[in-house]
């Protein structure tokens, strides 16, 4: 008797937006998915279109997944963020249709932290104006404004994964480091906890910044926040472009209440490399402009592609969620002599009682048992006997508050 399975591995079909690094593409044909690559970025209309058939979807930054996409990608089974920021997608809808979107949080950490650390030293020093006259063939020669980055103090504005690489390295070159953080934090090293945002602003040499964006981090630094900074402050930015107000950072720098800034990350950005750009800020001597290239190097794009596809091949395969942003967390060995079900539903009482008395009158005896939920969504991993059928799952998707169940046999 032919053994009954649920879905073979090369009918599940997996698109990858943006040039996701090879890596990443190797693992997941590797596992015999039937994988599609695109070099670039779709709009919301287009992916929409694209998306129906797809099991699985692999974006980086620039493709945006509204509702709209989710409304057509009715055989999604996941998202893969390749990089850190999820701001670009509809979590919550993903989450009510059962879909989680997993990311790499810390895979470019340290190309983030190296890169500040290169921008500490480049402002302290005063080397862009002196760079771009030797490339017009004028010698600068001149100590003028130009200052070691040992014994300066370092503000830190976020000190997460990436804030404290920057502390670490940092104290490295002889700074001193303040931080500052919503969320109390045991200080790595010599670094001290400023007293507050305003304490710290007033301390700081120069002052980098590594928050996610939310309502509250928007316009984190703006006019206020720079009157009350130390004069010559000098700033960085690599998180996110809506946390610095860049007007009032422009009208800072005119009145040189702040001394230089480095800024790779802004409110808007072109989609695609080669596409015109556009800021308040170009033309200035005293500010370094790079293109949202923190997180950009061969190992930090090797890392992310590697970690995102293998939590989408965990999911895929077992039922895993841990590391899901928008879901319901479930660390998952893989299946062995078991059938797994993998149910979703609304987060409403009586839900597991429906299944395990449907379970009870078909004669499908339970193994294990996982639940965990997330706002308004349940997720239940069940590992149950041979006796379970595809039936009974089509049984388990008409149960009144069920989103999805998927099988693994």
């Amino acid at each position: 008797m032919t053994r009954e399975t649920s879905f073979p591995k090369n009918k599940i079909r997996v698109l990858l937006l943006e040039g996701i690094h090879p890596a990443g593409v190797e693992r997941l044909e590797r596992e015999g998915f039937d994988v599609e690559t695109l070099p670039g970025a779709l709009d919301p209309e287009v992916l929409a279109a694209r998306v129906d058939g797809v099991h699985l979807l692999g974006v980086r930054s620039k493709t945006s997944l509204p509702d709209v996409v989710f409304d057509h990608a009715r055989r999604l089974l996941a998202v893969g963020v390749f990089g850190i920021g999820t701001n670009h997608v509809e979590l919550g809808g993903a989450r009510r249709r059962g879909i989680p979107v997993f990311n790499a949080p810390h895979a470019n950490t340290r190309s983030v932290a190296e890169l500040v650390i290169g921008l500490v030293v480049m402002l302290l020093r005063g080397l862009y104006p002196k760079i771009s006259a030797a490339h017009a063939g004028r010698w600068e020669k001149t100590a003028t404004d130009s200052v070691e980055v040992r014994g300066k103090t370092l503000g830190i504005i976020g000190y997460g994964h990436i804030g404290q690489q920057v502390s670490v390295l940092a104290e490295a070159l002889g700074m001193r480091v303040l931080f500052h953080d919503v969320v109390d934090k045991l200080a790595l090293g010599n670094a001290r906890r400023a007293a507050s945002l305003p304490h710290l602003l007033g301390e700081a040499d120069v002052v980098t910044v590594h928050v996610p964006a939310d309502p509250t981090t928007h316009h984190l630094l703006g006019a206020r926040e720079f009157e009350a900074a130390k004069p010559g402050l000098q700033l960085i930015n690599t998180s996110r472009g809506t946390v610095v107000d860049l007007e009032a950072l422009v009208r800072a720098l005119d009145t040189e209440r702040v001394a230089g800034a480095a800024v790779d990350v802004f409110p808007e950005e072109p989609h695609s490399r080669g596409d015109d750009f556009d800021t308040p800020l170009r033309g200035r001597s005293n500010v370094l402009l790079t293109p949202h290239i923190g997180g950009s190097t061969l190992e930090a794009q090797r890392g992310i592609g590697e970690e995102v596809a293998e939590k989408l091949v965990r999911f895929t395969n077992n039922g895993s969620t841990q590391g899901a942003v928008n879901f319901p967390e479930v660390a998952l060995p893989d299946v062995a002599e078991h059938h797994r079900i993998l149910h979703v539903h609304e987060n409403v009482p009586g839900v597991l009682h429906e299944i395990n008395e449907l379970f009870a009158d078909e004669g499908v005896n339970v193994g294990q048992q996982v639940l965990r939920t997330l706002d308004d969504v349940g997720y239940l991993v069940a590992d149950v006997d041979e006796s379970c059928t595809l039936d009974m799952v089509k049984r388990l998707r008409r149960l009144e508050h069920t989103i999805r169940a998927r099988p693994l046999f």
